[in-house]
């Protein structure tokens, strides 16, 4: 059975995409069949994982506008076992035309729910808390919310979990948070074991004991359109995100 997963953040700079890409090369490394769907505009998902703009088509929008799957829209990734349903601009329209189709909130869910033989289905949601994201929870079993290492993260942090909550109450009651993932953590800034400590006392076993360092290699890597997993293997912020992966596989 598929495990469906959004990362999500209403926030943008914490780590989202960049997450979303590696903990989904993580899951593919150990030979798990994995698909990424790119749900944010911005498409840097599908940037990240070296799909050009001409290759997008027909994407992710394509599927909503016309509320059906097309198997064209799978594109494969230089990833064994990788593949993602990639992204455009012309997604960010979806948002005002997903507001006038019946059962606006249930239409993601009912294309992937035509998408068969994959272990995991990572939604690398975008960082507002419109229609997209309201899909993307909607069709998720659960939800991985990245938090950077800094205040101002926490202050969207509270209206996400009220998301969730309301998503739960109604749209979607087996919706449970798979857990928080600190990001960008430097060890050599105080104000990042004090969020971090904030964090923990407030989530407890709902945070990852895995935290992503600030980590040149990881900002470096979406330049070449590749997973830092791919781009250095060895460098602290791969080996974070394969122990993150670690964690989300004994959660099942």
């Amino acid at each position: 059975m598929t495990k469906i997963i959004s990362v999500a953040n209403q926030k943008g700079g914490v780590g989202k995409t960049t997450t979303a890409i590696n903990l989904a090369t993580a899951m593919a490394a150990i030979h798990k069949k994995v698909l990424l769907v790119d749900a944010d505009p911005q498409g840097n998902a599908s940037t990240g994982l070296g799909i050009n703009e001409e290759q997008r088509n027909p994407s992710l929008y394509e599927l909503l506008t016309k509320q059906k799957f097309d198997n064209k829209a799978i594109k494969k990734t230089s990833i064994p076992g990788l593949d993602i349903l990639t992204s455009t601009l012309d997604l960010a329209a979806s948002e005002i035309e997903l507001a006038e189709m019946n059962d606006r909130e249930n239409i993601l869910k009912k294309i992937l729910q035509e998408i068969e033989s994959y272990d995991f289905l990572f939604i690398d949601c975008p960082p507002a808390l419109g229609l997209l994201t309201i899909n993307s929870l909607v069709a998720s079993d659960s939800v991985i919310v990245p938090l950077q290492c800094e205040y101002f993260a926490l202050e969207g942090l509270s209206a996400l979990n009220n998301t969730i909550e309301t998503i739960k109450s109604g749209l979607n009651p087996s919706l449970k948070i798979e857990g928080v993932v600190l990001t960008m953590f430097d060890k050599r800034n105080s104000l990042s074991s004090l969020i971090e400590k904030d964090v923990r006392s407030y989530f407890k076993d709902s945070v990852f004991d895995t935290v992503i360092p600030r980590n040149v290699r990881i900002s470096e890597a979406p330049s070449h359109g590749k997973p830092v997993l791919v781009y250095d293997t060895m460098c602290v912020g791969s080996q974070a995100y394969i122990g993150l992966a670690k964690e989300v596989i004994l959660n099942q």
